[in-house]
């Protein structure tokens, strides 16, 4: 499967022109943004680590060994890539145990900055946000389209796609997805069987969310839509007064699209008859989640983008910084930009 099949149509037109991104590690930093006051005691040790071309997983366990505790009781709000340079949280339960030495988990792929401790271990998922810096290299591209382009965004947004980390090369974890999906079965594997659900979840969200940026209507509240605001999970149906509410135009409440589980969405109008034409043709795969016991919840169309600047260090490089909501993208908002030209490939996206 090609990016259209697994993304869909680009909403700000084609792109300005080519450039490299993650040339280098630096080229893609990310921060976690955490809302969270820690007390300085309890029985859990958070660490805010640096790792450089290293994934999360990877990280958890050489903290686990480093701290001679085992995987399980390693906690981190979310994955984030390897190809980059990243900075998150982790937590160590340590009830009655002193801090223990980490230095044999550090070398020049991981550093820990700082070391606290907390009464709660960290929840996945419990981060607000995540901070960008990207550096798109050997830049071939006119600056006053590119310019206008990221103006027109920052004002705008963009269709908030589940970028191509979650489907693997080539659609892969869609395609063993569907494998599983027929024969009605599971992964036995807990991590596999995330993977593919997750994959499954995000591609038929894709597709909703393609149809309405095909129909210009990714950004537009219609009639029977749930909206929902940019940092909430809760949602609500529109009527004629939601429809023109006016924090849809300053980007602080968006139309929904379907993240298919089991229960009935309440969505109606033309937002109902597309989710229900495309469960029809996939009815395989959204049976499928519904029997893994996945919850049917609500996922923004549209992403705007936090604090977006963008300039020139050289002529053929541009440095974006930028901050997402946790679970979005920062390579859909480049797809809206350029085309990349091979560099390298992401192996785990910043999903939760």
């Amino acid at each position: 499967m090609n990016e259209l099949e697994l993304l869909g149509p680009r909403a700000h037109g084609e792109p300005c022109g080519t450039a490299v991104l993650k040339a280098v590690a630096e080229d893609f930093q990310v921060d976690e943004v955490l809302d969270i006051p820690l007390a300085g005691e309890g029985e859990h040790l958070w660490l805010w680590v640096e790792k450089r071309e290293l994934n999360t997983e990877e990280a958890a366990k050489r903290i686990a060994r480093a701290a001679g505790v085992p995987l399980k009781l390693i906690s981190y709000a979310g994955l984030k890539d390897r190809q980059a340079l990243t900075r998150q949280w982790f937590s160590l339960h340590l009830p009655g145990k002193l801090d223990p030495d980490l230095s044999a988990a550090e070398d020049a792929s991981l550093s820990i900055l700082k070391q606290v401790r907390h009464t709660r271990k960290l929840q996945r998922g419990a981060h607000a946000a995540n901070g960008f810096t990207l550096r798109l290299t050997q830049l071939v591209a006119d600056r006053a389209a590119l310019d206008q382009r990221l103006t027109q965004i920052a004002a705008q947004g963009i269709p908030n796609y589940y970028g191509l980390q979650r489907f693997g090369h080539e659609g892969g974890n869609v395609a063993h997805a569907r494998h599983f999906a027929a024969n009605k079965s599971l992964p036995e594997k807990r991590n596999v069987r995330s993977r593919v659900l997750s994959a499954a979840r995000s591609y038929l969200f894709n597709q909703v969310l393609a149809e309405r940026v095909a129909a210009g209507t990714w950004n537009q509240a219609l009639l029977g839509d749930l909206l929902a605001f940019t940092d909430s999970r809760s949602f609500f149906a529109a009527g004629e007064a939601e429809c023109s509410d006016p924090r849809l135009a300053i980007l602080d409440l968006h139309p929904t699209g379907p993240l298919w589980g089991a229960g009935v969405s309440s969505a109606g109008g033309v937002a109902q008859a597309l989710e229900q034409d495309l469960a029809a043709r996939e009815s395989v795969l959204v049976d499928w989640l519904a029997e893994a016991d996945m919850t049917h919840e609500r996922r923004i169309l549209r992403l705007p983008i936090g604090g977006l600047s963008w300039h020139y260090p050289e002529p053929d490089i541009l440095q974006l910084e930028f901050v997402l909501p946790a679970g979005c993208f920062a390579t859909v908002l480049v797809r809206e930009l350029v085309d990349l030209l091979p560099a390298g490939q992401t192996d785990n996206p910043c999903v939760f």
